[in-house]
């Protein structure tokens, strides 16, 4: 008999009933889309990292759910290895673009291709689309008010924050601080305010050591 008690707020299934532990030493494993004859598989060698639940609109997410679940993980670490002519770009023009299946949906990675962007060189993927045990455990959700714009009741977005609090997954309506810290601190670096920054800062660690070594009259 299953006694498990079903969650009033329902975020995603890979978390719904708890959330399983990241595994120490864990190296990866394999992505697999949804269908059952021809399946994609992605191959990611190695952890993923800053995994959480995402409210956008624009991530894949499992029928029913409310968030999806979307990890990165450096592309050099990401080769597609079975039926990747099924693949194809869901929105060629977006930031992120989503490799999706061309027949389930289901997008195995997403790439960003511009150079400059702080999140260059990290591919995006959901990892609950693998049997693999060990991956890095979500940590926050993201976007949360932007389920609403997927169809989710306004008036239920407290009870919604509530189960993501239960589940120890802070909510935010951006991203979590540290990768908005590194947006932020890449948007710097292109403008010159940080180099700007870093080079009165280092005038004023100066100005102290010489005024130590100047003569006394």
């Amino acid at each position: 008999m299953n006694n498990a008690v079903e969650p009033a707020v329902r975020i995603h299934p890979a978390i719904d009933n708890g959330i399983k532990p990241t595994a120490e030493g864990f190296g990866g494993g394999t992505l697999a889309c949804l269908c059952t004859s021809d399946t994609v598989t992605v191959a990611l060698k190695g952890q993923t990292a800053h995994n959480h639940v995402c409210g956008c609109t624009q991530c894949w997410k499992p029928d029913g759910a409310l968030f999806s679940q979307v990890a990165v993980i450096s592309r050099d670490q990401v080769e597609v290895t079975a039926n990747g002519d099924k693949l194809q770009v869901v929105n060629p023009d977006a930031t992120i673009r989503r490799h999706a299946c061309k027949v389930c949906g289901v997008h195995m990675f997403g790439r960003i291709e511009n150079e400059k962007h702080a999140f260059y060189g990290l591919d995006f993927v959901h990892t609950e689309r693998s049997r693999d045990a060990g991956w890095a455990a979500p940590t926050f959700a993201a976007f949360v008010s932007s389920i609403i714009e997927s169809g989710a009741d306004p008036e239920n977005m407290g009870a919604v924050r509530a189960r993501l609090l239960e589940l120890g997954l802070a909510p935010y309506d951006v991203l979590s601080p540290p990768l908005m810290d590194a947006i932020a601190i890449n948007a710097a670096k292109l403008s010159g305010k940080l180099n700007t920054w870093n080079a009165q800062q280092g005038q004023q660690a100066q100005q102290p050591q010489q005024a130590q070594q100047a003569p006394s009259i």
